[in-house]
């Protein structure tokens, strides 16, 4: 009797780059409406961090992987360890975690993780120029944000470079929320509903 073969599952995994893009428009917009003194305190902007912010970018992260999608799996996940390490960071800030801990916080070890991920985003930057000019915008926008976000906790001319992080934080929401928005849109209508611009074409991948 002849032996069967095993039959080949091909599992497809849905773009995750919606859902990863609505999480950081929701925790930019929440975020940055505190920066500019729109409204106030943390109470309300922790759990966007935690849920939107982190939560739903380290989802896009696994499913990027599962697709083999190195950049995008970075991308997410970078950020939402970020979102997740800033909502500790505010808790110690507004006392939840203990007197302690928020009394012997020194802003400068911010310096040095925002001006860490500053770098990291230059990189992740040069990356974003071969995908389309959305996430173009948004990595630009992250560039300032971390750069404004740096300076600002080293005390260098902190009133110029909060409102640098704060503007540049809300533009990252805003055009997110649209890359959201074209993200599903285009995949769900099977053609280009909302655009994003083509990739700038200055780095060719070796063959």
């Amino acid at each position: 009797m002849q032996k069967e073969s095993p039959a080949n599952v091909k599992i497809i995994n849905a773009d995750p780059s919606a859902l990863g893009l609505f999480g950081l428009a929701i925790v930019t917009l929440v975020a940055s409406s505190q920066k500019l003194g729109i409204t106030s305190g943390y109470s309300y902007v922790i759990p966007w961090a935690i849920f939107l912010g982190a939560f739903a970018q380290l989802f896009a992260c696994i499913q990027d992987s599962k697709r083999n999608n190195t950049f995008g799996t970075t991308a997410f996940g970078a950020y939402a360890f970020f979102w997740f390490a800033t909502a500790v960071n505010w808790l110690i800030k507004i006392g939840a975690l203990g007197a302690p801990l928020a009394e012997g916080a020194d802003g400068n070890q911010l310096g040095f993780a925002f001006a860490g991920y500053f770098v990291f985003t230059l990189f992740m930057t040069l990356g974003a120029l071969e995908t389309n000019k959305v996430l173009i915008i948004i990595f630009v926008l992250i560039d300032f944000l971390f750069l404004g976000l740096t300076l600002d906790a080293f005390g260098i001319a902190p009133h110029l470079f909060h409102a640098v992080a704060a503007y540049a934080e809300l533009g990252i929401g805003i055009v997110s929320l649209y890359g959201a928005g074209a993200s599903v849109l285009n995949i769900h209508f099977g053609r280009t509903f909302l655009p994003v611009g083509a990739p700038l074409g200055i780095f060719k991948p070796r063959r």
